[in-house]
């Protein structure tokens, strides 16, 4: 018996569109990864989120990884427990600035993320600094 994917090709590909081939939370393009972008369960499967068009992101294999189930993390600033940054009801550039490669929080709900998903690990900051060098980063 062969076990049917969680997110159907039809759904990916609706997903990855939407995005523009884009991380929704770090913004970089799938061409430019060596691992493939999938879609994020932005409430996850076990907290009753469904697999629709309306609850996935498009999210580099990092950020997924990252992320995995969560919903909220601790605000670094107030160290109070905030929500993770929803990409299907927040807009991007109210809650983070990019400042050169790095991802700024400018909201609780921004630095949270910024923290969790690890979006200024100098590893990735050096790869998004050689992306802008090429122009390659960002493409909004």
């Amino acid at each position: 018996m062969t076990k049917k994917p969680a997110v159907s090709e039809r759904l990916r590909r609706q997903v990855q569109e939407r995005a523009q081939g884009r991380c929704e939370y770090c913004l970089i393009h799938k061409s430019d990864m060596y691992y493939p972008h999938e879609p994020d369960h932005v409430i996850a499967e076990k907290h009753g989120g469904p697999t629709s068009l309306d609850n996935l992101a498009w999210a580099c294999f990092y950020c997924n990884r990252f992320k995995g189930s969560d919903l909220a993390s601790i605000d670094p600033t107030s160290n109070k427990v905030v929500f993770l940054f929803n990409p299907r009801e927040q807009r991007w550039n109210r809650h983070f600035r990019l400042n050169g490669a790095l991802i700024e929080g400018i909201t609780s709900s921004g630095r949270a993320t910024v923290a969790l998903l690890h979006l200024n690990d100098p590893e990735r900051v050096a790869y998004r600094l050689g992306l802008i060098d090429i122009g390659h980063y960002p493409v909004r």
